[in-house]
């Protein structure tokens, strides 16, 4: 059983910065591929970005490629969301999730099996 933890939301100005972060339980979150994805309001869930357990493989989603960065420390057993320049297109509830099963970073929410609760990120114009 994994449980993650999501941190660092909040209301920003448009052009302005958070971080995000999701704390994880179990002994061996460098084998977990990492993803962060968003759901907006009458939206569907969408991908936003993917960490390979070593760190070493990244993805995201084309919408915010260039303005946020995934990153983890497994030392911590945390990943973090950079999200710079931020727009209010990014409004929503920001998910960590898992995959507890893959080793190749995925856009595909199907692929992973953990959820956190979400973090609300409100971005105003």
């Amino acid at each position: 059983q994994v449980q993650l933890v999501e941190s660092g939301g909040g209301l920003v100005q448009a052009g302005g910065s958070l971080r995000l972060s999701c704390a994880a339980s179990g002994r061996t979150f460098s084998n977990y591929v990492m993803g962060w994805f968003r759901q907006a309001p009458g939206k569907k869930r969408e991908f936003v970005a993917s960490i390979s357990g070593s760190g070493g493989s990244t993805y995201y989603a084309d919408s915010v490629k260039g303005r946020f960065t995934i990153s983890r420390d497994n030392a911590k057993n945390t990943v973090y969301l950079q999200m710079n320049s931020l727009k209010p297109e990014d409004t929503a509830v920001y998910y960590c999730a898992a995959s507890t099963l893959l080793r190749t970073v995925v856009g595909a929410a199907g692929a992973y099996d953990y959820w956190g609760q979400g973090t609300q990120v409100t971005v105003s114009s």
